[in-house]
């Protein structure tokens, strides 16, 4: 579906970052097997990094090309990311090469034993729960196809429990300062590494503290130098991949909080602002979804779980252990909104976010250039 008839679907099996990882340490990699979608500089090439840069969406490029001009001049273009367009569900698909449906985390917070677990700090509330949900078991599949890869990624992360549901079994790089991307790349390939992955997760953080305007676009110009600097220190041969989770929207104060009458027959709600779930009782989705429908339709796709499934937003296949972590009905915005859940929240309100299947949200690049 097109942005303005309907939520973006993901291509899962074309132009997508769940693919990013299989076309690099396939078996057809750098060879004549890899997608028509990579960008050409890959084919040949010794070895290549793959750059994540959390929350640098496409349409956000496009709207600031001048403040990334190493970006910019970099070839390739835009790909989708998954469904929900959610960190936790996109990077855990950029490193196992997996759909939402396949890998399991499929949200930001999402139902595990009957609770409500935040999938990034892997806790109910403020209850960490990393040994009654163990990573390795909410999430079964090696990352990198099983292979051991250098992480770059940030230190303090490192020893995280997300971070052992979508990254255990790699070699992890620790950096405390950005500048120190580069450096750490062009070390691993030295020491004879032929795919490093490397993160960086400022775009993000900064968008949804800040929204847009002049600390984003400083924060984009500081993003663009790390580029500049980790093509810079890379020996030849080597090529450069740059991509992202997923994209932003400034929802700012527009901040919708569903009636009473909504809510009535709602026991919980899952997932985040932007892609919201609500879960119902037996026998009561049909008059949850109506109410929905006149109450915030024309802020939202309001879209059951069998719908969602029946049209594949998560992957063809899904087991029932991961359907059983979905809601009943979603509330998925369409607008420049997000729905208020009193149990979601942080130390400080989000200016921009993310989740839903908008085009600022779902097209995110990949773009290559080679050292």
């Amino acid at each position: 579906m097109s942005g303005a008839d309907g939520p973006i679907i993901p291509d899962y099996q074309g132009a997508n970052v769940r693919g990013i990882v299989p076309a690099l340490l396939g078996p057809a990699s750098w060879g004549t097997g890899l997608p028509a979608w990579m960008p050409d500089e890959v084919a040949g090439s010794r070895s290549v990094v793959l750059l994540v840069l959390d929350g640098l969406g496409w349409d956000q490029l496009q709207d600031h090309r001048e403040l990334m001009p190493t970006v910019s001049s970099m070839t390739g273009g835009p790909i989708h990311t998954v469904a929900p367009t959610t960190t936790a569900t996109a990077l855990t698909s950029i490193t196992t090469g997996l759909t939402p449906a396949e890998h399991g985390l499929i949200g930001y917070r999402i139902v595990l034993g009957g609770e409500i677990v935040n999938v990034l700090r892997w806790c109910v509330g403020d209850q960490p729960v990393r040994k009654s949900h163990p990573p390795a078991d909410v999430q079964p599949y090696d990352p990198f196809l099983g292979q051991t890869v250098p992480v770059v990624s940030v230190a303090e992360l490192q020893n995280s429990a997300f971070s052992e549901a979508h990254l255990r079994g790699c070699l992890a790089v620790g950096w405390r300062a950005s500048s120190s991307i580069a450096v750490e790349a062009r070390r691993q390939l030295e020491a004879g590494e032929r795919f490093v992955y490397c993160y960086y997760g400022a775009i993000d953080k900064i968008a949804h503290e800040r929204g847009f305007g002049p600390y984003y676009e400083a924060e984009l110009r500081a993003a663009d130098s790390l580029v500049a600097d980790v093509l810079s220190a890379l020996p030849t041969g080597t090529t450069l991949l740059v991509t992202a989770d997923h994209g932003q929207v400034e929802v700012g104060d527009r901040i919708v909080t569903p009636s009473a009458e909504l809510l009535a027959n709602v026991t919980m709600q899952s997932g985040e602002g932007r892609f919201r779930w609500l879960h119902v009782p037996k026998g009561a989705l049909d008059e949850v979804a109506a109410v929905a429908a006149a109450e915030v339709g024309h802020l939202a796709w309001v879209v059951t779980r069998d719908q969602m499934l029946d049209e594949e937003w998560f992957g063809p296949s899904m087991a029932p252990a991961v359907r059983s972590r979905l809601g009943d009905l979603a509330l998925v915005a369409s607008e420049r909104v997000s729905f208020y859940d009193p149990a979601d929240s942080g130390p400080f309100e989000l200016v921009c976010r993310h989740g839903s299947l908008t085009s600022a949200e779902v097209n995110v690049p990949l773009l290559a250039a080679s050292a």
